[in-house]
């Protein structure tokens, strides 16, 4: 690993141990008691074995055998209960890190969730890793601690053996040149067996790449198959079939991954456990030679075999251990980056002006508006003025710059050339919070979740249930809410609640229209409110169109012209720009798009 590598890790590392320092306490002392403890058997193991040699007496004996035992004992205990609570961890981390990801996503510019790169960056550091980003990189730095304490402390107890003079009579075995042949070999035998670790590590990561790209394509149609509104389609036109060919060649491509990682995986723990043994058998000759000469102990054989032992297989995992290391730090880069994503958009200072009327001046000043990473401006150059207050509708054909007018308005987005003023004052000047208070919103592929009916108007657990049931009400479903057992307390859809209901699509538009209402916000926008609404109840919604929005400044976008007659103003979009503006009886007569279009529709009802 390079310092770029271990600078990724450990910014991970200190990012998650900011919120969960008992769990990073825990993570470090388990690693390293975990690391101390099979040499503390050792060493004291080798100590009875020569005091058993000198025929010390009994009670020496015993003390020392209850010395290795009590040791040891008060060590496991302590691994035990920091290890218990680091796992408690560790279970849920992968859970832990798509929450934090999520937070994330909450607060970042709403452009960067449009932004395919931005959203395979997260993907990518998400697919790469089984216990999540940050749970993968603690589980292989434990091992890295683990085993590079075990070296250290098995290099202090094999200083000595090494040190130690020989008399000249020993011949080459006392030779300190036969030391270092001999570390040497173990050396050259460590050195291969990290080259290949890390080889192995990489063809893994490789593999698991491949198989987690298959996975979501899985998860993809699994979902599908799962899924209530797509089984309609799936019965209706028998594609099913193909789904299912598509998940065969998936499962044969998956299976032919499963097998490679457990080629690469059977080939990684012989190559261990052979050099491993080879090492081994080294350092029995070494240590059995130096104690058949009387240079050692019968219970130094067994110290400095077992540490000897125990540093090889240290170095063996500390190898691969930093191979996996450095892949994961791959994924670390780029959940680093993600999280790293900073605000493009000016944050404002200044509040917005309390009106009593609710009554402002929106001005759209020499706008354009190209989306990141395209050349086209989907506004072009766009003048307009109106007060909220006014009931307006926006029409024109796919495409025309409807939607993104509105992304524009709330601040989804900043104009690319411009600017856009409400009472004079550039909008990116405005606190940001205060801004999106201004507008209640009906997006044509709104959401509503699994809560109450009352959570979900209330977009709160605090519901002012006078307020939510007069939404309700102006929105067309108070005789629904008045048959509901629960009344606002009734949950919505079984995905959570089993006692919940199943609304119809039309009864949740409603409801998000609801919403809107009930947010009480002086700029109201309804994009195709009615799309999911039969006949009558359309005409209940534009009947009632008044008392829904009092005074306040209502958006509509719709593709249905007839809808539009109620409204005050008409803007006719065209290429990202306004080309007409008025109300339906001046526009209707006029030689435009909007008679072309109203023609169009209205050749259907006679």
């Amino acid at each position: 690993m390079n310092r770029q590598d271990w600078q990724v890790v450990w910014r991970v590392i200190f990012d998650f141990s900011k919120q969960n320092k008992k769990t990073m306490l825990s993570f470090f002392i388990s690693n390293v008691l975990g690391a101390i403890t099979p040499f503390i058997t050792v060493v004291l193991m080798g100590k009875l074995l020569d005091a058993v040699q000198r025929q010390e007496e009994t009670n020496e004996l015993i003390w020392l055998a209850l010395s290795a035992f009590g040791i040891q004992f008060v060590l496991q205990l302590i691994i035990y209960r920091t290890k218990e609570w680091y796992n408690q961890k560790l279970e849920y981390m992968k859970e832990m890190e798509a929450y934090r990801l999520n937070e994330k996503s909450l607060l970042m510019d709403y452009e960067y969730l449009e932004d395919i790169e931005i959203q395979e960056l997260r993907l990518r550091g998400v697919s790469k890793t089984y216990l999540g980003v940050v749970g993968q990189t603690l589980n292989f730095l434990g091992e890295v601690i683990t085993s590079g304490v075990s070296i250290s402390v098995a290099i202090g107890i094999l200083v000595p053996m090494f040190t130690k003079k020989s008399p000249p009579e020993y011949g080459w075995i006392g030779s300190i040149w036969f030391s270092v042949l001999l570390l040497a070999g173990i050396g050259a035998l460590v050195w291969f067996n990290y080259r290949r670790s890390l080889f192995y590590a990489k063809e893994e990561m490789k593999a698991y790449d491949k198989i987690s790209g298959e996975s979501n394509q899985m998860k993809y149609y699994l979902d599908m198959l799962a899924g209530v509104e797509s089984q309609k389609d799936l019965r209706n036109y028998g594609q099913q079939k193909i789904i299912e060919t598509e998940m065969e060649q998936l499962c044969e491509k998956g299976k032919n991954g499963i097998a490679l990682v457990g080629k690469n995986l059977r080939r990684k723990i012989w190559l261990g456990n052979a050099t491993s043994n080879l090492s081994g058998l080294l350092i029995y000759l070494f240590t059995g030679l130096r104690a058949y000469v009387g240079l050692i102990s019968v219970g130094q054989v067994v110290t400095y075999a077992a540490s000897m032992i125990q540093f090889s297989k240290s170095v063996s995992t500390f190898a691969g251990s930093v191979g996996w290391l450095k892949e994961t730090s791959f994924a670390c880069r780029d959940y680093i980056d993600y999280m790293d994503l900073g605000k493009k958009k000016y944050e404002g200072t200044i509040p917005i002006e309390k009106r009593r009327d609710n009554r402002f001046l929106v001005e759209f000043e020499q706008v354009s508006f190209r989306y990141p990473g395209t050349q086209t401006d989907v506004i072009r150059n766009l003048n307009l003025k109106f007060v909220i207050g006014e009931k307006m509708a926006i029409v024109g054909k796919n495409g025309s710059g409807k939607t993104t007018f509105i992304k524009l308005l709330c601040r989804l987005y900043d104009v690319t050339e411009g600017c856009i003023k409400v009472n004079g004052i550039d909008i990116r000047k405005y606190n940001y919070a205060e801004y999106q208070r201004l507008f209640a919103v009906v997006f044509q592929d709104f959401r509503l979740f699994a809560f109450s009916v009352g959570e979900n108007i209330a977009a709160s657990k605090q519901v002012d249930r006078l307020r939510a049931m007069d939404a309700l009400k102006r929105a067309g479903l108070g005789e629904r809410m008045e048959h509901l057992r629960d009344g606002l307390d009734t949950f919505i859809g079984k995905e959570i609640h089993t006692d919940g209901v199943v609304f119809s699509g039309g009864e949740k538009q409603k409801m998000a229209i609801a919403r809107a209402i009930y947010k009480d916000a002086p700029f109201l926008i309804m994009d195709e409110p009615t799309a999911a609404l039969d006949p009558i109840s359309e005409c209940e919604v534009y009947a009632g169109f008044d008392q829904m929005v009092g005074k306040k400044t209502a958006l509509y976008i719709s593709h249905r012209l007839a809808s539009c007659q109620f409204c005050e103003d008409i803007l006719v979009f065209d290429q990202g720009t306004v080309v007409q503006r008025g109300s339906h009886e001046q526009l209707v007569k006029e030689d435009g798009i909007y008679r072309k279009l109203w023609t169009a529709q209205a050749q259907y009802y006679c």
